[in-house]
């Protein structure tokens, strides 16, 4: 079965899940301060990818850096938290999306594909994901064999 061709470059992309504390709502001042947003920055070998979920609409943009610009970097030096790189996968089966509202952790959640820890608001997001790199760490650094 022939394959859409976007999906020939999933194996070259990383996403990083960017955090941010800027309350553009007074209802965002009820979520922990530094993380009252975030959104997805995916890199490919041609550049940057921006998902950015909006009041009201899906912001999906091409940035306009060289490839390899180093974009976590500037999102920190801006005053923002990045996470990762997480590698996206293949599509697979795994728990959807469904019954979650639409908010920035949904578009974060499902940017980073079916296996993507659920959370429901961003500092949870962050919480899962780290626990998450934490797992990761220690299941590559125990030795198979005792010594």
């Amino acid at each position: 079965m022939a394959r859409p061709a976007h999906r020939r470059h999933l194996e070259a992309q990383r996403a990083w899940i960017v955090f941010g504390g800027r309350a553009d709502h007074p209802w965002q001042r009820l979520l922990r301060r530094g993380f009252r947003h975030c959104f997805a920055a995916l890199e490919d070998a041609c550049g940057w990818t921006v998902l950015d979920p909006l009041t009201g609409r899906l912001l999906a943009a091409r940035l306009d850096v060289p490839p390899g610009f180093d974009l976590p970097g500037f999102y920190r030096r801006a005053g923002l938290l990045p996470v990762g790189p997480f590698p996206l996968d293949e599509p697979a089966r795994g728990a959807g999306l469904r019954g979650v509202p639409f908010s920035c952790v949904a578009v974060c959640r499902a940017a980073l594909g079916p296996h993507a820890p659920f959370a429901l608001t961003p500092h949870g997001l962050f919480r899962a994901l780290l626990r998450g790199q934490e797992n990761r760490k220690k299941f590559l650094t125990i030795p198979l064999i005792p010594t």
